[in-house]
């Protein structure tokens, strides 16, 4: 696919079909000083802005690398039939009413099918999207307006929406853009695809990603890697929901975590860095694009007023930086540039007294810069052009310049507000090695984001290789047998019977049932899902008649679940594997029992992970404290916990084609043991339980 991606991503000819929206094409390629030829077709006209016209496939002087296809979606099956068969590069499918339209049009999976069979092997781009814009080699399939110019080097711009990618292109902010591709509907070539094929580039610096939906897993997975092998960073801004993820879980776990968290979690593992919103990534890729990345959190920043160091300061604790406090070496020579009059702090208000004094800058920066912080930052807002000078700002951009010739750290230029950065400074700025970025609550979070750390290892295996196509059926099986599952797969389940009393047979071979469960037990009204909230559980039975009335209490007709309570309770957590139809089995871990949703404290990974991943996940609960120990109180056994949680991975992975859902909660932890309290599942067949001990018996 690569070396066909080539030829039509770097095509040396164009061949553009259709009418107003195709003959834009022409007037973009003759814009960017495109050096290939180009060739319009139309089966009228005879020119296209002073290029001579050709009527169909047949009368083209040559093959063509590539071709924008701007006609209804019918004819644009047909000719993509007629490239194919000619050799042609590839294509862009400019025309809807494709796969995206199926709900509405009986029509549109026909013609989907339609298009790839006449493709065959030929990459398609689209359809239902722009095309693409190549800054680099000059060449443009865009068929609209857009921002880009001709740059030596820059960043990708990869999305399936055509006008957020021209939204892109119009930013002012001094982002130089090597491409721009729209997916479209990835009928044939993939948003993952064209990023494999890009990240290869030597002349690209960073990827941008906005991605509605991950179609392959894999294919991300490989890019992934390979931007690590070339130390590139890849920032994705990820959207949208798969239809098939929604489901009415009936669980905690769903609720909380949402349709998103496990594509967070798979950003995460895999090593894309993930922003949420356009202006961030954009930050972020300039980053990137200048420094590669940010060595760490800790920051420096430099203003003339004391407003612009504490609006710093609190969105450098809301973006997860740190202001490290400064050394004596920095104090020292700090004094001696500013005097007495300036409190000394980072972030610095270094007054404005110094302003458009080379020399007394010059010294200030260089102090500040004694430090083995990951960035700098000098903060300032530029006047506006079209009524203001801002010589004087160039005398400040000077002395930082000076300062940080050897200063190992990122460099950055902010203005606080987005507006208040002149371009062409900005492109100035970024060919001298420092970073300018526009918007302070943006930047400093563009700063943390490429500051992250990844803990991306060669060869490293992602998610299971096993894909899920979805339960033809959701079955709720009882909590006992729930629990049957989870000791068969090593997690401990207290002892229990099952009873229902209705008459006095039944109430005396209960208490035969019960009588060797250790004292205190707790009564559950079985088949209920939330029992606390509705009276489904009592606590404290100790005796006999007791237990008799707990039973009355939960009604005639009421099976019940009798168990020994658990003692000596140092936290309560919950516990979820939910299969997600994309990723696999996310795992939720959080705080349990009546507090799950009202302290909302999960944190979640997908499976599979290792021990060492599991309590780092742990480590990020706010309950955190209370499972160590909090206060001098006892805490929970961390290396049972840990058992636990594995213990629930390996029987999810060992069955995962039949598992919809596990939940416990609570999970009860003591000092000693971790025991499920209270367990629900949903399963695809209602033999899973067999066919599970069948299948682990097999593996013994």
């Amino acid at each position: 696919m690569n070396k066909s991606l080539t030829r039509f991503l770097q095509p040396k000819s164009i061949a553009v079909f259709g009418g107003d929206w195709a003959h834009n094409v022409v007037q973009q390629c003759q814009l960017l000083d495109y050096p290939g030829e180009i060739w319009p077709v139309h089966p009228k006209k005879t020119s296209v802005h002073g290029i001579a016209c050709f009527a169909s496939v047949d009368d083209l002087p040559g093959v063509p690398d590539a071709c924008f296809i701007g006609v209804n979606r019918t004819l644009t099956v047909e000719i993509v039939r007629q490239l194919a068969a000619v050799g042609a590069g590839g294509a862009v499918c400019f025309a809807s009413g494709f796969s995206e339209a199926s709900d509405e049009d009986s029509h549109a999976l026909q013609l989907h099918e339609a298009l790839l069979a006449a493709a065959g092997e030929m990459p398609i781009l689209g359809p239902n999207c722009y095309g693409l814009i190549n800054c680099l080699d000059r060449a443009i399939l865009w068929p609209d307006q857009h921002g880009a110019v001709a740059v030596d080097s820059g960043v990708a711009l990869l999305t399936q929406s055509s006008n957020i990618a021209i939204n892109l292109t119009m930013q002012t902010r001094g982002l130089p853009i090597a491409y721009v591709f729209t997916a479209g509907n990835q009928a044939v070539v993939s948003l993952a695809q064209l990023a494999l094929w890009t990240i290869e580039d030597p002349r690209v610096t960073a990827i941008g990603l906005h991605i509605e939906g991950f179609n392959d897993v894999r294919e991300y997975e490989r890019l992934a890697q390979r931007a690590h092998e070339l130390n590139k960073s890849v920032i994705a801004i990820k959207v949208g929901k798969s239809a098939n993820a929604q489901q009415a879980l009936m669980s905690h776990t769903s609720s909380l975590t949402g349709d998103d968290t496990a594509a967070e979690c798979f950003l995460q593992r895999i090593g894309i860095k993930r922003v949420h919103s356009l202006s961030v990534l954009l930050e972020t890729l300039k980053i990137c694009h200048v420094a590669g990345k940010v060595g760490g959190p800790h920051i420096l920043s430099m203003s003339c007023s004391g407003g612009e160091a504490s609006l710093v300061a609190d969105a450098a604790a809301v973006s997860g930086l740190v202001c490290p406090a400064l050394n004596a070496d920095q104090n020292s020579a700090l004094r001696s540039a500013l005097g007495p009059k300036v409190a000394l702090a980072n972030p610095l208000d270094y007054h404005t007294y110094i302003w458009n004094d080379a020399q007394a800058l010059y010294d200030m920066f260089s102090a500040m810069l004694r430090s083995d912080a990951d960035a700098a930052i000098l903060v300032l807002d530029f006047p506006r052009e079209d009524r203001c000078t801002y010589e004087s700002w160039l005398v400040t951009i000077d002395a930082f310049k000076k300062a940080g010739v050897h200063w190992p750290g990122v460099k950055i230029v902010l203005a606080s507000l987005p507006e208040n950065f002149p371009e062409s400074l900005a492109v100035n700025l970024m060919s001298d090695g420092i970073v300018p970025l526009c918007g302070l609550d943006d930047a400093l979070m563009a700063i943390h984001t490429a500051g992250v750390k990844t803990s991306m290892q060669s060869g490293q295996v992602f998610l299971p290789e096993t894909q899920y196509q979805g339960p033809n059926q959701s079955l709720s099986i009882s909590e006992a047998q729930a629990k049957q599952f989870l000791r068969q797969a090593g997690v401990a389940v207290p002892d229990s019977a099952v009873v229902r009393v209705t008459d006095d047979t039944t109430r005396q071979q209960a208490l035969i049932e019960c009588a060797e469960l250790q004292r205190p037990l707790v009564v559950k009204r079985i088949g209920e899902l939330h029992k606390s909230d509705s009276n489904g559980v009592l606590l404290n039975v100790n005796s006999d008649q007791q237990l008799l009335n707990a039973l009355a209490q939960m009604g005639t007709d009421a099976s019940c679940l009798v168990e020994e309570q658990i003692e000596d309770v140092v936290v309560e957590l919950l516990v979820g594997i939910v299969r997600d139809p994309v990723h696999g089995f996310l795992l939720t871990v959080g705080a349990g029992g009546v507090q799950t949703e009202l302290l909302n404290d999960t944190c979640s990974t997908l499976l599979p992970a290792n021990r060492a991943q599991l309590a780092q996940m742990l480590s990020n609960l706010n309950c955190f404290p209370v499972l160590e120990g909090y206060r001098g109180k006892v805490g929970c056994n961390m290396e049972k916990l840990l058992d636990t949680l594995l213990h629930c991975q390996e029987a999810a992975m060992l069955v995962s084609d039949e598992l919809q859902e596990l939940e416990i909660n609570p999970l009860i932890c003591t000092s000693r043991a971790c025991i499920a309290a209270d367990a629900l599942m949903r399963v695809s067949d209602d033999r899973f339980l067999q066919r599970y001990t069948d299948v682990r018996q097999s593996a013994e």
